[in-house]
């Protein structure tokens, strides 16, 4: 089986350590710059549980060394994705699956939808449609990303906590292909139950980083001080209600209550949020995937969305402050 796991930062690394020395499995990486280099040079290192793991993985900046795979794990930034099209394309095979594991809504979310907005294109996620056209809608699998990681320095990957992936198909059948993805998955040591409403993860993922996400760049807080703040508290449950009135049009079940979700993410403790990390890093933030997608989202089920249209104002000038293009 190849797989090429298109992204090997924090997440991607890990989940290719994971895999690298199954049986059977040919894994490779795709990355570039630094990281490349060092990875090349020194293998890839995974510090985990207080132990280092070196795996030494094929790993190139050029897609096209690498030809068609079985999958294809796409575990870049999501607002990456239209820019690297091109260079996805010479991994895809007739039979290749996509697995996106990466944070937001995803391109196929309304393939195989059943509803008036099936085969509906998200603009803010996917401008054109290119990922639908190009890519494929029906080649995706479902992978919403629960672990945390950090890329520490060039080729060394820290693994913070979490190892599951939950995974399914939008049609929500349990096919070979996905019972394949699932073994292998768990082979490596992950956690990736079968979902056959795998919309419902990603959602359930979504509605924290919608608001701790942003509220954690404009203020530099930590995730527990965001959540457990009155002022910033608040600010979360208001954008909170209103995605979940849109996912409540859209037939989503969360199926945990707001609270809940609350308390979970103020357990991380003195977490910095991806978009703060990001900001930090000089890197883009994910504003599109994580928060204007479900702006559009609002728009097309018709839920007004005032809270969340004033954190995206505020969180795309701040990126333009920092001289960063605002998605």
């Amino acid at each position: 089986m190849r797989v090429c796991i298109f992204g090997a930062g924090a997440i991607g690394g890990y989940v290719g350590v994971s895999l690298h020395r199954l049986p059977g499995v040919d894994v490779s990486l795709v990355a570039r710059g630094a990281h490349l280099a060092a990875m090349q040079a020194n293998g890839l290192r995974l510090l985990v549980g207080g132990e280092e793991r070196v795996a030494r993985i094929r790993c190139t900046d050029d897609p096209r060394e690498l030809g068609p795979q079985d999958y294809v794990i796409l575990a870049l930034k999501a607002h990456s994705i239209t820019g690297a099209v091109d260079s996805i394309l010479p991994l895809l095979g007739p039979e290749t699956s996509i697995v996106t594991m990466s944070n937001g809504i995803p391109y196929w979310y309304f393939h195989e939808w059943g509803g008036a907005l099936s085969g509906t294109k998200l603009q803010t996620i996917d401008p054109d449609g290119r990922q639908w056209r190009l890519l494929g809608p029906e080649r995706a699998i479902g992978a919403v990303v629960f672990p945390a990681a950090e890329v520490i320095a060039s080729g060394v990957i820290r693994h913070e906590h979490g190892r599951r992936f939950p995974i399914g198909e939008p049609s929500g059948l349990r096919t070979e292909r996905i019972e394949r993805l699932h073994a292998m998955l768990v082979a490596g040591g992950l956690e990736a139950p079968i979902r056959h409403d795998i919309r419902d993860e990603v959602w359930l993922k979504l509605w924290g980083n919608l608001c701790f996400n942003p509220i954690s760049a404009l203020t530099h807080a930590t995730v527990d001080l965001i959540a457990t703040d009155p002022g910033t508290g608040a600010v979360c449950r208001s954008m909170m209600t209103e995605a979940a009135a849109i996912a409540d049009r859209l037939g989503v079940r969360l199926r945990v209550d707001m609270e809940r979700r609350i308390s979970g993410v103020a357990a991380l403790g003195a977490h910095k949020m991806s978009m703060l990390q990001d900001l930090e890093r000089g890197r883009a933030m994910e504003i599109g995937p994580l928060v204007g997608v479900v702006q559009e989202m609002g728009r097309l089920t018709g839920v007004p969305t005032p809270s969340i249209d004033i954190l995206l104002a505020l969180i795309r000038q701040r990126a333009q402050v920092a001289g960063q293009f605002a998605c």
